[in-house]
């Protein structure tokens, strides 16, 4: 089976469409100062590192002026550098010496919510009922005979109620922390607000934006109930999305918004883009944030979610792949993010887990479209699971009792003792404390060693960049007839031909007829590729 996806010729503007991205977590990369948490300086001093490990772009998470209430999501001030991280001079510095690498910069944008110490929130706050300055958030009366029940039965994504009542009776809405305010996006005001933010940043050179929460703007008119009950949870809303498009997420005006932003990032050159984190009931929904008039991709999360078999990884990326030819746009690939476990611990943790996420980081790697690494999977880190509650910091934590901080511990750089690195030397502060053994896994205890994880990313991405078989424009996917639990395809430049083949069988599969290794998730023995193992070879 032949699976084709649609390329325009390619042009500079195209560098998004093949693009490999790694996400920054700022607070977890690079403390330059020494008070344990990350900042841009540190992301500029690590520059030469990023450039030389091979990826096209990074993505910064929020660094704007906030709380931090939920980790910079929790945004005060659009224009500006919360102190905790820098300046903007600090900013302009980074982006500048980025751009002399050949790395572009994608930042976060959170219009979903802003933080409730925002000066718009403060000013709803100080207003009143039916004031002009509550018109641009979601306030609401009460149900209920003395207004005391929330206006609706929506939860948070966070768990609990998604109303919080304040003095003067009134609720507002927060699909996330109390501290998020949902805006009201069918107000003129915010809408220009926020393509204002846009030229901003754009005016000062990011490449383009990752959209946090991008299906989530626009609210169903009368803000209906879902109809599932007051003990739905958070979590359970996010289980039952894949199931019913809910009033809160995926309406079809948001789209309108959209179709503003577009003509703004086609005005400036370089190919200025965004990117949606989207979510929609089906593919087809989730498509149609693509295109020429709307975003340029939006993430794919089922190859994040598949299953360690060749079915489940099969399914995903046929599904992907046949949307990708809709759209006229190419898909994204995700192992890893700030918002979930680590997939060296989804994998199966230890040993195992690390063979398995070494080999799908070479299937994901050599699919066509463009790929979004997590900080530190180049180093084959795990889920910190064992993170005191005290240090936990994660808002949903309270609130449901599960974290995201276990894939957000600063990632190891050098040395022996904790926190390794992250700080000038002799400093010893971290915002969330490293395991002990990570000091193997560090940067300078893998550069250099043949088969560490660092260097096999480092060899895929020199290969994927210079191999004519895994071009923009090197077209098709080719599945190959394998034997069962086991996944292989082609793509072909010319007379050049590159498989990759990843074993999920139980035994050792032979590579005969398929070419010459060029790169391995594992050592191969005899022409035998071994379990949970991935090797691309070439044909010429």
């Amino acid at each position: 089976m032949t699976v084709s996806t649609i390329t325009p010729p390619h042009t500079d503007d195209d560098w998004w469409r093949s693009a490999v991205v790694y996400q920054v977590y700022v607070r977890s990369f690079a403390d330059s100062d020494g008070d344990g948490v990350g900042d841009l300086a540190g992301i500029r001093e690590r520059l030469p590192y990023l450039s030389d490990l091979g990826v096209d772009a990074l993505w910064l998470t929020p660094f704007y002026t906030s709380p931090m209430v939920d980790g910079g999501y929790d945004v005060a001030d659009y224009r500006d550098v919360d102190p905790m991280f820098g300046t903007l001079a600090d900013f302009d510095a980074m982006i500048t010496d980025a751009h002399a690498l050949g790395l572009r910069i994608i930042v976060d944008l959170v219009p979903n919510h802003t933080s409730s110490a925002h000066r718009w929130f403060v000013d709803a706050l100080a207003a009143g009922p039916g004031s002009p300055e509550r018109a641009r958030y979601l306030f609401a009366d009460g149900r209920g005979e003395h207004g005391d029940l929330p206006p609706n039965d929506w939860e948070s994504i966070f768990g609990g109620p998604a109303w919080t009542r304040i003095a003067d009776g009134q609720w507002y809405l927060h699909l996330f922390d109390p501290a998020q305010p949902d805006l009201n996006w069918r107000h003129p005001e915010v809408r220009a607000e926020f393509e204002d933010v846009l030229r901003f940043w754009l005016d000062r050179g990011v490449d383009g934006f990752r959209v946090d929460v991008a299906h989530g703007m626009i609210k169903a008119e009368g803000l209906p109930d879902v109809g599932f009950g007051t003990a739905t949870t958070g979590q359970r809303q996010v289980e039952l999305l894949g199931k019913a498009r809910l009033p809160y997420f995926d309406q079809d005006e948001v789209h309108e918004i959209y179709r503003a932003w577009r003509p703004i990032l086609d005005s400036y050159p370089g190919g200025r883009m965004a990117v949606a984190e989207a979510w929609a009931e089906t593919p087809q929904r989730l498509a149609r944030y693509i295109g020429p008039d709307e975003l340029h991709q939006a993430f794919s999360f089922d190859f994040l979610d598949a299953t360690w078999s060749a079915d489940s990884f099969r399914k995903v990326i046929d599904t992907a792949l046949a949307e990708a030819t809709v759209v006229g746009a190419p898909t994204t690939w995700v192992l890893s993010n700030h918002d979930k476990q680590r997939h060296v611990t989804r994998y199966g943790d230890g040993a195992e887990g690390l063979r398995r996420a070494r080999a799908a980081s070479l299937l994901m790697l050599a699919l066509p479209g463009s790929a979004y690494l997590y900080q530190g999977e180049e180093l084959g880190l795990p889920e910190v699971l064992d993170l005191p509650d005290e240090l936990r910091q994660d808002p949903a934590f309270l609130r449901t009792g599960e974290s995201r901080d276990g894939c957000r511990v600063p990632i190891p750089w050098s040395g022996e003792l904790a926190p390794y690195g992250f700080g000038p030397a002799g400093s010893e502060l971290s915002w969330l404390p490293a395991p002990a053994t990570w000091r193997a896994l560090s940067v300078a205890a893998q550069a250099g060693t043949p088969d560490s994880t660092l260097e096999l990313y480092r060899a895929a991405l020199r290969i994927r960049h210079e191999h004519p078989a895994l071009a923009i424009d090197a077209g098709e996917v080719t599945w190959l007839q394998t034997e069962p639990g086991v996944l292989a395809f082609s793509r072909t430049a010319g007379t050049t031909a590159l498989t990759c083949v990843v074993n999920l069988s139980g035994a050792p599969v032979t590579l005969d007829g398929y070419g010459e290794p060029v790169v391995a998730s594992a050592p191969l023995t005899d022409h035998l590729l071994p379990v949970d193992a991935a090797v691309w070879l070439e044909r010429r």
